[in-house]
């Protein structure tokens, strides 16, 4: 007959706990809890100019809501207050960049292009610095989207790839279905457009809207595409955090894609000279979950 002492059993018990608590450990999904981040695209969001202040079209121009087909981001910071300088609040992300075409340059090749709704980044809370944090920046590289155009009496589709960068070193990207090939640096303004069996670049110096709200406290640099918006509620990270936070990055694509009506017509027609006027981004809204 098996006797089963008192030592016994408490060391039995013990055990059974020890495991337990093991088996939680290795299975908790919050463990490593991640600051996330994810883009969407919104034609109804107000539309704003350089310095955060609403904008509506000018006189003589017309613009589109362009459906976009992917976004990146090469750079991204936390910033505690209205007054952080940029570059001295907590960067989160930093890029690859190349000197491949003389000077430095983002590398796009590296460039991680997403869709509305996927992750963007993540970074784990555990690496940020702890801080009450107020703002967000993010440094925008790349974005490709779907556009309507007129020619003659017809409306054709477009897909238009544009380069919003402070400079991006650029070997080879697709447009839509075709391949370009650049091999260099280009400035930010650098586009490629694909309708049917069209396929043809160019440059657009100075046709970038970037909102910044702080550009009184805290400028960024010109020809820099370094989105700027508060939280809607301002981050606490302690580094001991249990559960995800999950930001939303919403961006305004009120117009974003803006032309000369010559015409007008408010249908943009290349080929009767309409030229493009702005290919940026109208605004920025932070959703903290």
């Amino acid at each position: 007959m098996l006797r089963i002492t008192s030592q016994f059993l408490f060391c039995f018990v013990c055990a059974i706990f020890l495991f337990s608590c093991t088996k939680e450990n290795k299975t908790n999904p919050t463990s490593n809890a991640k600051l996330v981040f994810k883009f969407k695209l919104d034609p109804t969001q107000e539309r704003l100019n350089n310095i955060g202040v609403p904008a509506s079209m000018p006189s003589g121009n017309a613009g589109q809501n362009p459906a976009f087909n992917g976004i990146s981001a090469h750079y991204y910071e936390l910033g505690n207050t209205a007054f952080t300088p940029l570059g001295k609040g907590a960067v989160l992300y930093w890029a690859s960049e190349t000197n491949k075409g003389g000077g430095t340059a983002i590398d796009f090749s590296k460039c991680k292009v997403v869709k509305e709704g996927e992750v963007a980044l993540e970074v784990p809370l555990k690496d940020i610095k702890a801080g009450r944090y107020e703002y967000l920046r993010v440094s925008l590289a790349y974005q490709n989207y779907d556009i309507k155009l007129k020619y003659e009496d017809k409306i054709l589709d477009g897909t238009l790839a544009s380069f919003i960068g402070f400079n991006s070193y650029i070997s080879s990207f697709k447009v839509k279905t075709k391949d370009l090939a650049v091999n260099a640096n280009k400035k930010q303004g650098f586009w490629a457009f694909e309708s049917g069996a069209v396929l043809q670049s160019g440059e657009s110096a100075g046709t970038t809207t970037v909102p910044n709200p702080l550009a009184s406290t805290s400028p960024i640099p010109p020809g820099s595409c370094v989105v700027t918006a508060a939280f809607d509620k301002p981050i606490e990270i302690t580094g001991t955090e249990t559960k995800n936070i999950v930001v939303t990055m919403s961006l305004s694509t009120n117009n974003s894609f803006e032309w000369k009506d010559t015409t007008p017509d408010k249908l943009w027609e290349p080929l009767k000279g309409e030229a493009v006027v702005d290919m940026g981004i109208r605004g920025l809204k932070l959703f903290v979950d």
